[in-house]
């Protein structure tokens, strides 16, 4: 601690400097006052601590290389919604000198997931504007589910289906677009193509083919915001397997033919939960097929890259037609889901339950109670 002495010969030398009126006196009488406080100082033995620094200083804020203050700015706020399907997501590093696409940046195009972003042509873009539903057993995807069904099996009604593999080899790509190319949900006008095979298999009897549905399709679709719209035309045929014209000779085959236009229309009431329905008119139609048909469903999944750890989802669809009477089939999906990083890619593995007109057209006109185990990946 300082001497009282101390103190009061340095307050003595500031308080003889304030006094003057000219200049150079004043000058003269301050740098007296410093050598004065240094004396006293001296004299003490102890060095003056210097005062604590205000809390409540204002920060002084960086420049950049020109001399230009930076302006700080506060954090994104996250979306509302349950933690369970709006996780934390893992953030990249910013690249726009590499990535070169306006409005990719990471991870800043995962904060708004419907932010304005700019609109430019583009062909063969990364991601989808109007994505598959997930529980639509008709959609275009690589897929494969293992199920035990308790319905009777049409090609012997005396018994029951059984265990069954429906498998999904197909996908669906944007070819041009006018819009915007963020990670996720990119908006504005394109046009796609879509196409699958829905194979049965048989695993008690050899894993025969049992019959296979052919898909392909052209959709247009806008999207802007949470709301997407898409007018489609599709192709989809029935075909029963060789091995089941063998073996049941008795069994009549359809011919079951579809050229159908859809219109049909998403909404995200949340990130995480989508809205579906659309309406179908098939103007050429075979093998029992009448012309209208409705979809329509939702599904709950994390909206955001997930990382290694993924995130549960659950989803549900419903089908009309008008050859059964506006009957149809009900599917719901629960599981475990992980969607990639620098694209759409989406992986599933769950549980599926079926209930209602076998999804199969081949057998359109038999009902099917199946619950099994199931993979989807939808790119």
């Amino acid at each position: 601690m300082l001497r009282p002495a101390i103190a009061i010969a340095s307050s003595r030398c500031f308080a003889a400097a304030a006094r003057p009126r000219r200049t150079l006196a004043g000058i003269v009488l301050l740098l007296a006052a410093l050598a004065c406080g240094r004396e006293a100082a001296a004299e003490g033995g102890d060095t003056m601590p210097l005062p604590p620094p205000r809390q409540d200083a204002p920060a002084v804020s960086p420049v950049d290389p020109e001399g230009q203050p930076v302006i700080q700015l506060l954090p994104p706020t996250r979306p509302s919604g349950p933690v369970v399907l709006d996780m934390p997501y893992e953030a990249v590093p910013c690249c726009p000198d590499e990535c070169g696409l306006p409005g990719a940046c990471f991870p800043e195009a995962f904060d708004d997931l419907w932010a304005a972003k700019p609109w430019f042509w583009q062909l063969l873009p990364n991601n989808l504007i109007y994505t598959s539903y997930l529980a639509g057993p008709k959609e275009p995807r690589i897929g494969s589910v293992w199920y035990t069904d308790s319905a009777k099996d049409p090609l012997n009604p005396s018994i029951s289906n059984g265990t069954l593999w429906d498998t999904t080899l197909g996908g669906r790509a944007s070819i041009l677009r006018y819009g915007s190319d963020p990670v996720l949900h990119p908006q504005g006008f394109e046009v796609q193509i879509e196409g699958a095979a829905f194979v049965r298999l048989d695993p008690q009897d050899d894993r025969d083919l049992r019959s296979a549905d052919y898909r392909f399709g052209v959709p247009v679709v806008y999207g802007v915001g949470r709301w997407q719209t898409k007018l489609a035309y599709y192709h989809n045929s029935a075909h029963l397997g060789d091995e089941a014209m063998l073996k049941h000779p008795d069994f009549t085959r359809i011919n079951y033919v579809r050229d159908c236009i859809v219109w049909g229309n998403s909404y995200y009431l949340f990130d995480w939960l989508r809205l579906y329905g659309e309406v179908g008119y098939a103007f050429f139609n075979a093998g029992g097929s009448q012309p209208w048909e409705f979809q329509y469903g939702t599904e709950l999944i994390q909206a955001r890259p997930t990382g290694i750890h993924g995130a549960p989802f659950c989803a549900v669809n419903g089908i009309s037609r008008q050859e059964l009477d506006w009957g149809g089939n009900v599917c719901v999906q629960a599981g475990w889901a992980w969607r990639g990083r620098r694209s759409e890619k989406l992986y599933r593995i769950g549980f599926e339950y079926l209930h209602g007109s076998d999804p199969q057209f081949q057998f359109a006109f038999y009902n099917q109670n199946r619950f099994g185990i199931g993979m989807w990946y939808d790119y």
